[in-house]
């Protein structure tokens, strides 16, 4: 006899989404071998600046054969096993963080906790969060996954958000409202708010009134805001990211309770193209949720090896500002050509600003 977990389908493989990826494994595209198979289109993976991540290794030989000035790392890094993290990288990714926001926002080392990718850390922040039973809110639409990130090991649900196409998917008081009412029919206790920020799958930031009415509401509802920034360093043009924790601080919210219910979710997976390292991260004011996600980053933990290099290849600011600043353009000009082409066989698309995604309006082809 196995547990339920096992038996039961709460994994969420039978989504369409998964259903999706399943299809395309069976039959993927090939230009030559297969030119009539499936188009994968649903996996965010940035492949355009991995050149300049090569030329980067190539000419920093120290790094990938864990050298330090020429004196070998090896022994300090094979045993090192604080779940605290490498302090050089954390103190990179803070920079790194801040550098996204404009240095609008800055970051504390001591409140970043490290895990192995996004999705480790999501559930991980969803452990330290609620119980089995209480609910997220999140707009719509949302990345399918979160289905099985969030939901299956934790027991939380998720309630959406209704967002609609009319004022391009914006998140409005009514609409936080009625998904609010709605969780309590459903007699879920509402635990905070999630929030994609740039939004994975529409590749638009969110603006200040967005932000606004959130912080309002998880005030008066006394519930805490998550927000999942994996593309903000992908944002290519106006408006510009705005972070939740910069928000907060424009609305001079630092001092109160809301302050310890902000928390930010953070991989490099998107904005440096490396989802093989299994780099993610948590940021959290909460001194609770900071050590108990330490704690529990024991199941997931990212090597001192890839700690290492990641913390010389972030140290330089130079590499940092010029690899941000291509990226960001090759993704600019990779969309426009996508918009381009879709809208030259009659498909339109929201205009969008950020991330891998574009979002496109196929009312005109369904019967």
């Amino acid at each position: 006899m196995l547990s339920s977990k096992a038996m039961l389908d709460g994994h969420g493989e039978e989504s369409p989404y998964f259903q999706g990826w399943k299809e395309y494994e069976k039959n993927p595209y090939d230009d030559v071998q297969n030119p009539t198979g499936i188009i994968q289109m649903g996996l965010a993976e940035n492949q355009l600046s991995l050149d300049l991540l090569k030329t980067w290794i190539e000419n920093n030989q120290d790094a990938t054969r864990l050298t330090n000035n020429g004196e070998s790392m090896f022994q300090d890094l094979a045993l090192f096993q604080d779940y605290h993290g490498l302090p050089a990288f954390k103190n990179v990714l803070v920079e790194f963080m801040a550098e996204i926001r404009g240095n609008k926002a800055s970051f504390d080392p001591r409140n970043l906790v490290l895990m192995a990718g996004a999705t480790t850390a999501g559930e991980t922040l969803t452990f330290c969060i609620a119980e089995h039973g209480d609910a997220f809110l999140l707009p719509t639409p949302y990345y399918p996954g979160y289905d099985r990130d969030l939901k299956w090991r934790t027991g939380v649900e998720l309630v959406p958000i209704h967002c609609s196409s009319s004022n391009g998917f914006k998140v409005t008081k009514l609409a936080l409202e009625e998904a609010y009412e709605h969780a309590k029919k459903l007699s879920l206790n509402v635990k905070g708010v999630l929030i994609t920020n740039p939004s994975k799958p529409l590749g638009t930031t969110m603006s200040h009134v967005e932000l606004d009415e959130l912080i309002t509401f998880a005030v008066a509802k006394k519930i805490h805001l998550l927000s999942d920034d994996i593309f903000s360093g992908t944002v290519f043009e106006n408006p510009s990211f705005i972070s939740i924790i910069e928000a907060v601080i424009n609305r001079k919210l630092e001092k109160t309770d809301l302050w310890s219910r902000v928390h930010i979710v953070y991989s490099l997976s998107k904005d440096l193209g490396i989802p093989g390292f299994r780099v993610g991260m948590i940021y959290s004011n909460n001194e609770r949720v900071v050590s108990t996600a330490t704690k529990m980053s024991s199941y997931g933990l990212i090597s001192s090896q890839t700690q290492y290099l990641l913390s010389k290849l972030l140290s330089g600011k130079e590499f940092r500002e010029n690899y941000l600043k291509e990226n960001r353009n090759r993704v600019k000009e990779r969309r426009e050509m996508m918009v381009v082409g879709l809208g030259e066989a009659g498909i339109s698309c929201l205009k969008g600003n950020a991330g891998l995604f574009c979002w496109v309006d196929l009312r005109n082809l369904t019967f």
